[in-house]
């Protein structure tokens, strides 16, 4: 049977909307803000810095992280740049546990909300003597951290300490400060652990990621530093089970990509990519 022309209209109506209506919002949406860390920005041609700023915003990011050094004392250049540009300041890395006070007052000044901050031993010393020490110079800031609303956030890294969830998870709670929490890096612990688990065991001690990808075969053949020479999506790490662990918490905030630096094609390939594998559109 032919279909009438009310059938017709109807038809052409539907498919109209549907070629109107916006693409289908990704799982974290609105719930997770793409930043970077300075350190990846190598243009070819170096940039003022609100022009750079400018072209981070066109390449997809709205934040993006400096080390303390990066800022020295041009604070109100960064601050003039976020503002003409749009990109946000998010936070600092500070990394490690004995300037606390520096990167939490520039952090402030730059209008960021945390400090990244990186808890290492020397190996020299015994372990739970380093454990206590960095400990207490973190709890040393939090006043400060308090007063100024900034909080620290412990990274997981290469250091060998802090190097199972389980660890991190008591090094945090035994501080037993809100001003004290996790940016968990996803991609450190893959060498030891399995991304997914740590994200499930740290559970809302997250309060922001940094993204990057490592592929164990990779590292296996080449060397353990190889394992980052991979691009974002192509490696180890099962994407899909940690959005599942992230979702459990509801986490939302910043997420920074931490990777090799490039130029302006690629950093959007890589914001392109951290769309992909955070489920953002």
């Amino acid at each position: 049977m032919k279909p009438n022309r009310r059938q017709i209209l109807t038809a052409s109506s539907a498919a109209l909307l549907a070629s109107l209506a916006p693409a289908q919002a990704g799982q974290f949406s609105g719930k997770i803000r793409k930043s970077l860390k300075w350190n990846m920005v190598k243009p070819a041609k170096p940039l003022p810095l609100a022009d750079a700023f400018k072209k981070l915003r066109e390449c997809g990011f709205e934040g993006v992280e400096p080390n303390l050094g990066d800022v020295a004392d041009r604070a109100e250049e960064w601050i003039a740049a976020s503002r003409e540009s749009g990109l946000v300041i998010d936070g600092t890395v500070t990394a490690n546990t004995v300037d606390l006070e520096k990167g939490l007052r520039l952090t402030k000044q730059l209008g960021g909300d945390s400090t990244l901050v990186v808890a290492r031993y020397p190996q020299d010393r015994p372990l739970l003597e380093s454990w206590k020490t960095s400990q207490d110079q973190i709890r040393a800031a939090i006043p400060l951290a308090g007063e100024l609303g900034i909080k620290m956030l412990v990274e997981n890294v290469w250091a060998t300490f802090l190097i199972s969830p389980m660890d991190m998870a008591r090094y945090i709670d035994e501080i037993g400060s809100p001003w004290v929490q996790v940016h968990f890096d996803i991609g450190n612990m893959v060498r030891w652990g399995v991304a997914e688990h740590w994200a499930q065991v740290l559970g809302p001690r997250s309060q922001k990621l940094d993204i990057k990808e490592y592929d164990l075969k990779k590292a296996m053949s080449e060397g353990m530093g190889k394992g980052f020479d991979v691009p974002l999506g192509e490696g180890s790490i099962n994407w899909p089970a940690v959005r599942t662990e992230l979702a459990r918490i509801n986490f939302q905030g910043w997420a920074a990509a931490e990777m090799r630096g490039g130029d302006w094609d690629y950093l959007t390939d890589v914001a392109r990519r951290m769309d992909k594998v955070l489920d953002l559109a």
